[in-house]
């Protein structure tokens, strides 16, 4: 019923398939949607203090209201990212969902409670009880002794929230850059998808870098090395990206199907 009033009354959301959204939420910054979260959770504890409880009693037993207190509480732990796909709350609207349902027994108690972005929640529903809040905390995995969880800061040109940039120590060309997820995980085949995708966004912004600081790139190669037989050495995952100019080498052709030298040129 809001949904439809606000689409179709108002003009400020829009509705695809079975989800609403509000109309320019993508334009919205961080800040203006944390104070949007805040001024709705202000305003539906305001209605609730107003009506009580009894406007939910039409609701069935697994549904119901949580404080806008603990809503924001859920979504803040969270750092406004869903905790399964990890998608930002800049791009997709999160919900706060009972981990244990609520027709399973479930409380509304914090522990119980997990932030997820609305296609997410639609799918897993109200019928298990998988707990992905160990996802979100497995960011912070560091691994002693590890040189990678271990960088000093001083070298750090660029980073994101999953990942950093450094310069190689031992360059194969000058500017040639690793990129780093910041947890420790030891394969590029075991990241996560926010991962994947910060990295994605850091090669990039490294990229564009490389090429305002030297006119004569050319041309990149992007690679890393998975395993030992692959060549891997630190078992960190990281990636290269390794500016290339003409005529640093006599024949580029191949690329990095170099690994395998008799193979590069076919």
């Amino acid at each position: 019923m809001v949904g439809r009033v606000l689409t179709n009354n108002r003009r400020l959301t829009e509705k695809h398939k079975s989800s609403y959204s509000l109309k320019g939420f993508e334009d919205l910054s961080s800040f203006e949607i944390e104070s949007l979260v805040e001024l709705c959770i202000l305003k539906i504890d305001e209605y609730v203090e107003r009506r009580g409880d009894r406007i939910w009693s039409h609701r069935r037993k697994s549904s119901g209201y949580i404080s806008g207190t603990i809503r924001y509480e859920v979504l803040k732990r969270a750092k406004f990212r869903c905790e399964l796909c990890g998608i930002s709350a800049e791009k997709k609207a999160l919900e706060v969902d009972h981990i244990v349902p609520r027709n399973l027994l479930g409380t509304d108690d914090l522990s119980n409670l997990q932030a997820l972005c609305y296609s997410c929640n639609a799918m897993k529903r109200d019928r298990d009880d998988i707990d992905f809040r160990g996802m979100a905390e497995s960011y912070k995995n560091r691994e002693k002794g590890c040189r990678f969880c271990e960088i000093d800061e001083s070298r750090i040109i660029a980073q994101n929230e999953l990942c950093h940039a450094l310069r190689d120590l031992f360059p194969v060309t000058q500017y040639h850059t690793l990129i780093i997820p910041k947890r420790h995980v030891m394969d590029f085949f075991d990241l996560y998808q926010p991962e994947i995708n910060a990295v994605h966004s850091l090669l990039n912004e490294m990229k564009n870098e490389i090429e305002k600081l030297d006119k004569n790139v050319t041309g990149f190669n992007i690679g890393a090395n998975s395993g030992e037989d692959a060549g891997q050495t630190v078992f960190h995952c990281h990636i290269h990206l390794i500016p290339r100019r003409k005529g640093d080498m006599v024949n580029p052709k191949g690329g990095v199907r170099g690994v395998i030298p008799d193979k590069r040129i076919y």
